[in-house]
């Protein structure tokens, strides 16, 4: 699952910081975000302004944990986010700062910040449309 901040480099230093924080403490907050690190089966890596997370627990994680995000931003009226479902196959690599990072066919699906507006997995679909 991917995550960042709509107009984030067009805020304040003050206000970047503030939402990030808040970002982080709604994406940190979700049951499914929750599970995967308890289990030692999330991979997080920071984008700046958002993140990106492989949830090793099941496929219907990544939809779940934007849809909990999804609900909790509208308590944040002046957060924006976009986020994106990996639909396919995602694998652990290391770049060439050995740093670790993300690969695979299916890594980014596009989704409003608003709700999970297109699902073209079956399963990503069956969990958007709960």
């Amino acid at each position: 699952m991917f995550i960042d901040i709509v107009g984030y480099s067009k805020l304040l230093i003050n206000e970047q910081s503030e939402q990030i924080q808040t970002l982080k403490e709604i994406v940190r907050g979700t049951e499914q975000f929750r599970l995967a690190e308890a289990e030692g089966k999330l991979v997080r890596l920071p984008t700046g302004d958002g993140a990106a997370l492989v949830f090793r627990t099941n496929v219907e994680a990544p939809a779940l944990c934007a849809l909990e995000i999804s609900k909790e931003l509208k308590n944040h009226p002046d957060l924006h986010v976009r986020m994106g479902i990996h639909s396919g196959p995602v694998n652990e690599v290391v770049d060439l700062n050995e740093q670790a990072n993300i690969a695979g066919a299916g890594i980014k699906h596009r989704a409003a910040g608003d709700g999970l507006r297109r699902c073209r997995t079956h399963s990503s679909f069956e969990t958007c449309r709960r």
